[in-house]
């Protein structure tokens, strides 16, 4: 990552750091794409059972990933300014309070679950399969803990590319460790959807590895020597991480725990709408993946350019990013939807699944919409550093907003289970409006605290 000028140098600059992302963010995702396609050609039951691990598990998983991604702006401010020990020292500590946070939420886990999963009165089957699916993939969550402060470390210096091949990697044999244990092979028994969480878990230790063996051998993160020797805990320094990490975190969790909340109210419409419900939301994380690393390539390149003291290079990339973003996610939506009944079908062969799949699948593009003005601002936002406001944002929009409208529609007209969608469609929107707002009181904040510099420079 460099300094440049001019609509081209940036736009390649732009998509040099951009298009490893989507490839990551794309294999990050890929291994639950194939979780709820292999479960649900097992069964219902078996995509019932995942569907319903997935909505408890994941959002706490992307908000513990979405925390330490905090890393990030931070790491990026560090290297626009060439400071290579704040670099280690970040780093190291990253490690320790991202490990103590993933052993608190297994504990907290292994308590809360179950009463979860008892309150839903699934059907026996089912509730089965995600507490064995549970049991499973939450284990993954100690490995991912150092490979995300890694990752962070990678994406912060513009190295997107190499954790893009990182992720890459561990996608197939993910894919193959799940078949192992959903279908059984070389004399293992099959777990049925279950094991698509034992799965997982197996492949985030390799995760770590690999990210390990780059940092190691590579030199431009090998000078930091960030695995030689370990300092004190500072909890100083952790304060000062997690007032940026936190409200990130938490961001990340509003916005997927509301998915993960209207999953588990779909449970009241019985299996065959929940099966559905679960396979429309697959297939829209996978499509919000291209907003979604807008946004976290804008957050490297505003963090990069603010911290490097140049304030109109920051705004020339998120000028950027608002247009091809929404230029991009639409061509895409627009191809996606003539091709519903294939995607339907490729998700499960029941015809009752099928057939709201693909009403579901038209709510779902719509939102791809709605994200795609959402996501660039959020990552702007974080490039500055302000995080706590989007974060209210989020609680406002979505769970303010977006939930109880969905509520209100689904039980108080004929749209039942897709007033959710209608719901949370809306509610994004508001935060979009919201988050323009904020990021033009933010920039007008920089130029005038520029112009406040500029006598103080020229002397």
């Amino acid at each position: 990552m460099q300094e440049v000028h001019g609509y081209r140098a940036r736009a390649r600059q732009f998509f040099i750091v951009l298009l490893p992302i989507l490839v990551t963010q794309l294999s990050l995702m890929a291994p639950g794409f194939f979780n709820t396609v292999m479960a649900g050609h097992i069964s219902k039951e078996d995509l019932a059972g995942v569907a319903v691990g997935a909505s408890i598990f994941f959002p706490v998983f992307g908000a513990f990933v979405g925390l330490i991604s905090g890393l990030t702006p931070v790491i990026a401010h560090h290297y626009g300014a060439r400071r290579r020990r704040e670099i280690r020292s970040v780093v190291r500590q990253g490690f320790y309070w991202a490990t103590l946070f993933a052993a608190f939420l297994l504990a907290l886990g292994a308590v809360a679950v179950p009463a979860l999963v008892a309150a839903l009165h699934l059907e026996p089957v089912v509730a089965r399969i995600t507490m064995e699916y549970l049991s499973y993939i939450g284990f993954g969550l100690l490995p991912v803990a150092s490979a995300s402060v890694l990752r962070n470390l990678m994406d912060a210096h513009g190295k997107t590319r190499l954790t893009m091949f990182v992720t890459m990697t561990v996608v197939p044999i993910n894919i193959v460790l799940n078949y192992i244990f959903m279908y059984g092979a070389f004399g293992i028994a099959p777990f049925g959807g279950a094991g698509a969480g034992l799965g997982a878990a197996l492949s985030y230790g390799v995760f770590l590895l690999l990210n390990v063996a780059v940092v190691l051998r590579m030199r431009q993160f090998a000078r930091y020597r960030v695995f030689s020797g370990f300092p004190r805990p500072a909890l100083s320094d952790w304060w000062a991480q997690l007032k940026i990490c936190v409200p990130i975190g938490m961001t990340v969790f509003c916005e997927q725990s509301i998915f993960g909340a209207v999953g588990l109210l779909m449970a009241a419409y019985g299996t065959t709408v929940l099966a559905a419900h679960q396979a429309a939301m697959n297939f829209t994380t996978i499509v919000y993946m291209l907003p979604l690393s807008v946004s976290m390539a804008i957050t490297i390149l505003v963090g990069f350019e603010v911290g490097a003291g140049r304030e109109n290079g920051a705004r020339a990339y998120i000028r950027l990013s608002r247009v091809l973003t929404l230029v991009f996610v639409g061509a895409i939506a627009l191809a996606l939807a003539a091709m519903r009944d294939h995607v339907a079908a490729l998700y499960t062969t029941n015809p009752e699944v099928q057939e709201l799949l693909r009403v579901f699948l038209l709510y779902a593009l719509v939102m791809q919409y709605c994200d795609c003005v959402n996501a660039p601002l959020q990552g702007a936002l974080r490039g500055y550093k302000d995080v706590t406001v989007t974060f209210w944002l989020a609680v406002l929009s979505f769970w303010g907003i977006g939930l109880p409208a969905g509520y209100l529609l689904a039980q108080m007209t004929e749209l039942g289970p897709y007033g959710y969608w209608a719901g949370l469609n809306g509610g994004i929107i508001v935060g979009a409006v919201c988050l323009m707002i904020r990021l033009r009181i933010i920039e007008n904040r920089m130029r005038r605290k520029n112009r406040k510099n500029m006598p103080a420079a020229t002397a």
